[in-house]
């Protein structure tokens, strides 16, 4: 289904119950994996990166593009066009202000060459089309016919297109996206539409998108776009949990295999320099390391991020053909355990000290960019940062499998941000969350890097309904992953929290002396430490302040210290990081700063071109706050790995 601009038709009450009851059966088994692509001996990837035909439908209701089917011929002849690069946001590459803020239907086309050996009808193989994120609503047909829908950004999607491509394999394969940004009362993340009809101030039609928070509404192909192969019967998906005693690593695997139903599986588990330390037949078992070498976070162990690759082979007969897939999965051994005041990795302390990111940059807005994560990810290692969260919506694959490499910790968090309207907590959103949260853990479950799971942003908890509506989403993912803990992030009050009673840590935002009592840092100490006491005093659960900071614009200085100087920032920090060190002894675990660089967020009137939380500028240029921060996260370090080598 799509909608346009005027919103979703009325359904009956029956037809709503059912719609419901379609929803909820499809979030307790979404069908298939969605393994990571990834070439192999049995595995190729095409990857249609670049640059895109584009066109906005500025349509009064944006459905001219399905009215007109422009899906059903090449899209230049359906009226001007113009060259969009993918992966990117479309809504900083042009000089057209109409596009930056645009609202509804955009079309992407792309015309590419499927390999022969691909398409011929006795290759055996099966061609996959698969988008990395797609902000927010997003229809994909091949050569005119529909293939695949999806709902939500920032998760990837596919459709199997074999017949369609083998069906033609002389002419070019024809791809065409639809994406739209709208976002409802029952998306992740929530937004609403706003008709202004009074036409003495504004133009006929004219509407705007309301949000509840603070980044841009950035949208297109914000990830790549590309073609992948695997043979007919082939590996769908894989799940691994690992565990130690001692000096020996268990690892578990289950295997499904897709197109056979007699597959033969075996698995092999190698190091890092390559020796087979396990192997194992069937779709299910048990691997067992000795001599393990352990998943540690960065700094916390002389060797941070230690991989094992486990393969997986299969063969399977179906009908009178033979097939043969490969797959291999990094598997980081490690156990995650919480206490009522310890975050455990590996039955160690854990301190998170991190920060609170954004995939946001100039011109490409979200779109993936290899030269910026390597950048940020220096820019963490340099600070001596451990971890970050998520904020607010599900990262790329990409940054995750470098956190894999490289030891940092991560609190996978869903687009849950901005949950404040009462209707937000009804059935609808309840289903769709439900749905997004099996998609996150069903792309991330085998991540070591990640260890725990956010399921909303500050959302409006004292509520009434959050009570059922946090309790089912916390419920449903920790049964679809019982190995990881779950929290969200809470700026409610202590008292009034209807989600907090089922999370495993308490996560708490809060800015003193900023939104609360603005310019009087002597406030910080007090108000600090009687939240964290407040908030432990109730529910007796480890806490991480899951933000904190204040506005810079880099280079404004002021002695004494005034709101948005350098010098502000480090006095606000200075004094969190005082309750900070005498809490940590207690019961707290964690401290990330909002926000590890500056970020565009919708213009108003407390936004100077962006939020200036960042200690690194927007172009990952230090601010003092940097400094400040880097000399606090080395010594934290230091003292969790002699905290490390004590413990038992």
């Amino acid at each position: 289904m799509y909608v346009g601009m005027q919103g979703d038709r009325k359904m009956g009450r029956a037809w709503k119950i059912i719609f419901f009851s379609l929803l909820w059966s499809s979030c307790l088994a979404l069908e298939g994996g969605m393994l990571t692509p990834k070439e192999s001996r049995s595995r190729e990837i095409k990857e249609l990166n670049g640059v895109w035909m584009f066109r906005a439908d500025f349509s009064k209701t944006r459905n001219t593009g399905f009215e007109q089917r422009w899906f059903t011929k090449s899209l230049s002849e359906s009226g001007p066009v113009i060259d969009m690069p993918v992966p990117a946001s479309f809504n900083d590459i042009t000089q057209d202000p109409r596009l930056r803020d645009f609202i509804g239907w955009v079309w992407y086309e792309k015309e590419v060459w499927v390999p022969q050996r691909w398409t011929a009808v006795d290759s055996g193989q099966r061609v996959v089309l698969r988008v990395g994120s797609a902000h927010y609503n997003s229809i994909a047909w091949v050569n005119g016919a529909q293939v695949t829908q999806h709902e939500g950004g920032h998760l990837p999607f596919e459709a199997d297109i074999t017949r369609l491509v083998q069906s033609n394999p002389s002419q070019p394969c024809r791809i065409t996206i639809a994406v739209n940004n709208t976002l409802s009362l029952h998306t992740l993340p929530p937004g609403s539409i706003q008709y202004m009809s009074d036409e003495t101030k504004y133009p006929a039609g004219y509407f705007v998108q309301n949000t509840n928070f603070d980044f841009f509404n950035y949208a297109g192909l914000h990830r790549p776009v590309l073609l992948y192969t695997t043979p007919k019967a082939y590996i769908d998906d894989i799940t691994v949990t690992t565990d130690f005693a001692d000096s020996t690593g268990v690892v578990n695997y289950v295997v499904s295999i897709k197109g056979s139903s007699n597959p033969s599986v075996t698995v092999a588990l190698s190091d890092k320099e390559g020796s087979v330390v396990a192997t194992a037949s069937g779709p299910a078992g048990m691997l067992k390391v000795v001599d393990v070498n352990l998943w540690w976070p960065y700094l916390m162990h002389e060797n941070p991020g230690y991989l094992y690759s486990l393969e997986v082979h299969m063969t399977a007969k179906s009908g009178s053909s033979q097939y043969e897939d490969y797959y291999t999965v990094p598997v980081g051994i490690r156990t995650v355990r919480v206490t009522s005041h310890q975050f455990l990795i590996n039955s160690k302390p854990f301190y998170f000290h991190g920060v609170n990111k954004h995939e946001d940059s100039d011109i490409r807005g979200k779109g993936l960019d290899w030269p910026l994560i390597v950048k940020d990810f220096n820019l963490l290692q340099w600070l001596g940062a451990n971890s970050f969260r998520t904020s607010h919506y599900p990262y790329a694959e990409e940054i995750l499998d470098m956190c894999d490499r490289l030891g940092i910790v991560v609190i996978d968090e869903c687009p849950g941000v901005g949950i404040k309207d009462i209707r937000s907590f009804g059935n609808e959103s309840l289903a769709h969350h439900l749905i997004v949260m099996e998609e996150l853990v069903r792309r991330d479950k085998n991540r070591p890097s990640v260890v725990m799971w956010s399921v909303a942003n500050e959302p409006n908890a004292e509520l009434a309904p959050a009570d059922y509506y946090f309790k089912s989403v916390i419920t449903r993912t920790k049964s679809l992953d019982p190995t990881r803990p779950v929290t969200f992030v809470s700026n409610s009050n202590f008292n009034r929290d209807k989600g907090a009673p089922y999370v495993d840590v308490i996560c708490v935002n809060s800015y003193f002396s900023w939104y609360h009592d603005p310019g009087h840092l002597e406030v910080i100490q007090i108000q600090l430490n009687t939240q964290f006491e407040d908030w432990y005093k109730k529910y007796q659960k480890p806490i991480i302040q899951s933000e904190y900071g204040a506005d810079v614009v880099p280079g404004l200085h002021s002695d004494p210290p005034m709101m948005f100087t350098e010098e502000y920032q480090k006095i606000v920090l200075q004094e969190y990081h005082a309750v900070f060190d005498r809490k940590r002894k207690e019961y707290v675990v964690g401290e990330l700063i909002w926000n590890f660089a500056d970020f565009m967020t919708a213009q108003n009137t407390i936004r100077v071109v962006g939020n200036k939380k960042g200690i690194f500028s927007r172009q990952r240029q230090p601010k003092t706050g940097a400094f400040i921060l880097r000399d606090r996260y080395w010594k934290l370090a230091n003292e969790t790995r002699r905290l490390a080598a004590r413990y038992p």
